[in-house]
C-alpha cells in the first residue's frame, strides 16, 4: 500500500482551479470529526454526476450531437472527475492520518 505525504496546507486547492490564485478549497481541518464523512459525500455526489452523464452519453447516437457539444461535455466530465477525485485524496488522507480515541 502507498504512503501517503501528509496535505502541506490546511486550504487544499482543487486541481480544476483555472486562475493562479485558487477560488475552490477543501478545508482540511474544518470539523476533525466529520471532515472524511462531509468530504466523501462531497466526493460521492462528483464522481455519481460524472457516472450518470457518461451513462447518458452511451446510450445517446452522437449523429445526432453537434461537433460544438464535445468539448463542453468532456469539460464538465473533467471537472467532475478532477474534484472528486481530489476530494477523495483529502479524505483518505485524513483517515490514515485520524487516530482513534483509546
Amino acid at each position: 500500500m502507498p504512503i501517503l505525504n501528509p496535505l502541506p496546507n490546511r486550504y487544499h486547492p482543487l486541481n480544476s482551479n483555472i486562475t493562479e490564485s485558487p477560488t475552490l478549497l477543501i478545508d482540511t481541518e474544518a470539523n476533525p470529526k466529520d471532515i472524511p464523512k462531509d468530504i466523501l459525500e462531497a466526493a460521492v455526489q462528483r464522481i455519481r454526476a460524472c457516472s450518470d452523464l457518461l451513462e447518458t452519453l452511451h446510450c445517446l447516437c452522437f449523429k445526432q450531437a453537434d461537433v460544438e457539444d464535445i468539448p463542453h461535455i468532456t469539460h464538465a466530465l473533467y471537472l467532475l472527475a478532477q474534484d472528486g477525485n481530489d476530494l477523495l485524496q483529502v479524505a483518505q488522507q485524513q483517515m490514515v492520518s485520524w487516530k482513534a480515541p483509546v
